[in-house]
């Protein structure tokens, strides 16, 4: 039995992306892992956060992939500071939001940011207490060689132990 998992995600915007998406699917799948995404592999009538933590309670980790979504020509953070913004590109919100609530169930949670997406929120690095890696989609093109890379594998692998380990303790009577 694949162990249910939540797998966050900005809709992808351009080829690409949706490369990258199937690919790391892919990769969650040869690993035992069934990735779940509200308004892709499940539904629900309730509003959309309503849904999220339904579906969120049925998982037992969570991945976000924050691709590049809005850019920003030009822009200011905190003005009279000089936080320069140009060029940097904003992601879904519920790319923030999932792992917040993520979070609060006391999940395992990996994020990879797409280069670029400005690292606020909990795409900043340590917020949510894990290595967070950036991939780079900039050739067009998904970096095939990045799903066979040790950083990849690694976190993976560190994560999915967390993920048993959650899955392993939801069926035990004596797990508190």
């Amino acid at each position: 039995m694949n162990i249910p998992i939540f797998l966050s995600i900005s809709t992808p915007v351009n080829e690409a992306q949706t490369r990258f998406l199937a690919m790391v699917r892919e990769s969650l799948e040869k690993i035992g892992l069934n990735p779940r995404t509200l308004g892709v592999t499940d539904y629900d009538t309730l509003s959309p956060l309503a849904g999220c933590h339904r579906l969120m309670l049925e998982c037992n980790g969570l991945i976000t992939i924050a691709f590049r979504r809005n850019k920003i020509e030009k822009g200011l953070s905190r003005p009279g500071r000089n936080d320069d913004l140009d060029g940097k590109w904003l992601t879904s919100a519920f790319c923030q939001i999932e792992p917040a609530m993520a979070y609060q169930l006391g999940l395992p949670i990996l994020i990879f940011r797409e280069k670029g997406v400005l690292a606020d929120g909990v795409l900043e690095r340590g917020v949510v207490g894990q290595y967070m890696p950036v991939f780079d989609l900039d050739g067009g093109e998904a970096p095939d060689g990045y799903f066979s890379g040790a950083e990849y594998n690694e976190l993976l692998n560190k994560w999915r132990y967390n993920v048993e380990t959650v899955w392993n303790r939801k069926g035990r009577v004596d797990r508190f």
